[in-house]
């Protein structure tokens, strides 16, 4: 990319420790996340590595579960602080929407309480018939 940025799914490339803290101190829906869970997530999941071409630090991070087939649930989205409101966010879904693209998904999910107006420019809608799908958490 010729923005100062890349984004890369090479799992290698993942500053593991950075990501982990951006997400178990800073992301509402991974608050207290372990290194360990987080080291299990990554090895089970397409991972989206943004890094700035400058120093190759990395500046953000996407998920994906998918089994490539019919079903992917996008995640654990998260770009750096520093960096918020350059685009960074909007070419990392994008890129994410264009590797998933070939697979011809029936269904991309995700859940956010505060990013709809960035997905909803990939085509992310609100569900059409909630009451189909159900949710099993743990207390």
């Amino acid at each position: 990319m010729n923005d100062g940025y890349e984004i890369s799914t090479d799992p290698a490339r993942l500053d593991v420790e950075r990501l982990h803290h951006w997400l178990s101190t800073d992301a509402y829906w991974a608050l207290g996340r372990s290194r360990e869970q987080q080291e299990r997530a990554i090895a089970a999941s397409l991972n989206f590595g943004v890094y700035a071409t400058a120093d190759g630090r990395q500046i953000g991070y996407a998920r994906v579960v998918t089994d490539r087939a019919t079903f992917a649930w996008l995640c654990d989205v998260y770009v750096d602080r520093a960096v918020r409101g350059t685009g960074v966010g909007g070419a990392l879904v994008e890129a994410v929407c264009a590797e998933l693209e070939p697979d011809g998904l029936r269904r991309i999910l995700l859940a956010t309480a505060d990013a709809h107006g960035l997905y909803g420019r990939f085509g992310f809608t609100g569900m059409a018939e909630p009451e189909r799908y159900m949710t099993r958490g743990v207390p």
